[in-house]
């Protein structure tokens, strides 16, 4: 019998060695507690296939917003639950004041509620980027500092890593990913990401791998991670070839198919395992999904309105029919989703390259939305100041 060899040494997070080095990228409405312990219990169906152990990945929460955190809405209370078995417990931080981002880190220490913490620098989306937060916010480069300081200062407290995810930069004429990076490593972050595109791309075109490879050669003592059209295990493998880069998130590609975990556990492992699921697997998933989703919820109205949303995506390529994609995008009780799976032909092969590819609405380049003169200066003036100072106040969600 053959020995498998990793494609990569374990990742190291602080005291947390992942044996597949592979991260769930937070995606809002997406990476709840019932969505991360479906794409986990697959990433170790990945590791049983290709004959190994260990964990199957890291698996990150739903970006929830520091203020909100601090002030335990019911909301972001919500969104830092975990399952009794998940481990590594990780949640992603959205802010941009260090006192708040210090205290909603001091939080999650104090009352245990975490054993990761990844920061938020990459979010492209208007209403965060308008305010100077997500992906605009590494432009301050003093403010930047200022976060990722207090966040590691905190989260030491408690022996708990803090990661930074982060885009290039604004724009091609405002790249911020290189200096961000080495701030981040100074200031003592257990590691960087990069997602390969700038805020103005936002998800179209292609990511731009090379950057990971900068960054990677700039980035000496801490791992970096690539993010960025990884819709396959073979483009997980390709960008590590291709960058040098310590390990992958992913987004995006796992969106109506939590199987890729399986896939991803078993490349890095050494393995050949690729799930080709027929329709009925498919329709197995999508039922196992739903009951996740009404247990996390616990109300079944809101877990079978959540599902609705993946159903396009779960079916991406396959013969299923209008009407039946239809009447499942409106689906309210697990019993109606019972009977709608039921009429799928469970024998439908998986259809290849028609359920491959991107996934996702990738959207087209378009100017960021900024605070007035935030392009100024890399340091915060005293109106830029006042602007952040109400960002979170105005952001909705955890």
């Amino acid at each position: 019998m053959s020995v498998l060899l990793p494609l990569l040494p374990p990742l190291t997070l602080g005291r947390h060695i992942l044996d597949v080095p592979v991260v769930l990228a937070p995606m809002a409405g997406i990476t709840n507690r019932a969505f991360r312990r479906l794409c986990r219990e697959y990433g170790e169906v990945g590791l049983r296939a290709a004959g190994a152990g260990g964990a199957s990945a890291l698996f990150v929460s739903e970006m929830i917003t520091s203020r909100a955190l601090v002030e335990r809405t019911p909301l972001s209370m919500k969104l830092i639950e975990h399952d009794p078995g998940e481990s590594p417990r990780s949640v992603q931080l959205y802010g941009v004041d260090p006192g708040t981002v210090a205290a909603a880190v001091r939080m999650l220490v104090e009352e245990d509620r975490a054993d990761h913490i990844d920061l938020n620098f990459g979010c492209p989306v208007p209403k965060v980027t308008r305010k100077g937060g997500g992906s605009a916010l590494p432009w301050k480069t003093t403010l930047f500092r200022d976060i990722v300081a207090g966040a590691v200062r905190e989260a030491g407290r408690g022996g708990l890593p803090v990661t930074v995810k982060m885009r290039k930069g604004i724009d091609d004429d405002h790249l911020t990913y290189l200096e961000a990076g080495r701030i981040a490593e100074g200031e003592g972050a257990a590691a960087v990401a990069l997602h390969g595109r700038t805020a103005s791309q936002h998800y179209s075109g292609q990511a731009d791998w090379s950057a990971i490879a900068r960054l990677k050669a700039e980035v000496r003592t801490i791992p970096v991670l690539g993010n960025g059209d990884i819709w396959s295990a073979q483009d997980a493998v390709r960008m590590v070839q291709e960058t040098g880069c310590d390990g992958v998130v992913v987004g995006r590609g796992c969106l109506g198919r939590p199987w890729l975990f399986a896939d991803l556990a078993a490349a890095f492992a050494g393995g050949d395992h690729r799930a080709t699921p027929t329709l009925g697997e498919v329709g197995e998933a999508i039922r196992r999904h739903a009951a996740y989703l009404v247990e996390f919820y616990g109300d079944e109205l809101k877990g079978c309105r959540d599902i609705r949303k993946h159903i396009a995506w779960y079916l991406k390529g396959f013969p299923a029919g209008h009407e039946v994609r239809h009447r499942l995008a409106l689906v309210d009780t697990l019993e109606a989703l019972d009977e709608l799976v039921a009429t799928l032909d469970a024998d439908a092969p998986w259809p290849g390259d028609p359920a491959e590819g991107q996934r996702g609405r990738a959207g087209s380049p378009k100017r960021v939305a900024l605070p007035d003169g935030w392009l100024d200066s890399r340091e915060l003036d005293a109106a830029s100041a006042v602007t952040v100072a109400q960002a979170e106040l105005s952001v909705s969600g955890g």
